[in-house]
């Protein structure tokens, strides 16, 4: 069974770039044909999916996120990682890491997910 952690810094200041890792286990990145996305959830908001990378390393962006976001891998970990220039407060939320089939991830029944990790924009 698949497991996905993410890790990273729970306080980014403002502008500066948020960088979170997932670590995978149970599975490997590179197996055919799933997505490994990255979605966060806004305090009282929805979910907001921002990317993701393709088993074979394939970067897709959510036009809302392209210009800030990047996605990459290191295959010789299995970690898959999201960087977020030019944060805000408004870049506070649960960010989760997940993968499917599917590029794009909607929904918490879509998937496999980690459990998610807070990250707070302030000064």
């Amino acid at each position: 069974q698949v497991q996905l952690q993410e890790s990273g810094p729970g306080l980014v200041k403002p502008s500066q770039t948020l960088s979170l890792t997932c670590t995978v286990s149970g599975d490997s990145i590179t197996t055919n044909y799933y997505y490994w996305s990255w979605i966060r959830q806004p305090p009282g908001k929805g979910l907001e999916w921002m990317g993701a990378i393709s088993y074979s390393g394939m970067t897709y962006y959510s036009p809302s996120f392209k210009s800030r976001t990047s996605i990459s891998r290191d295959t010789s970990k299995n970690q898959f990682t999201l960087q977020l220039s030019s944060v805000t407060p408004e870049d506070t939320a649960v960010y989760y890491c997940a993968r499917d089939l599917a590029i794009v991830i909607h929904t918490t029944t879509q998937g496999d997910w980690g459990q998610g990790t807070q990250v707070t924009v302030s000064s």
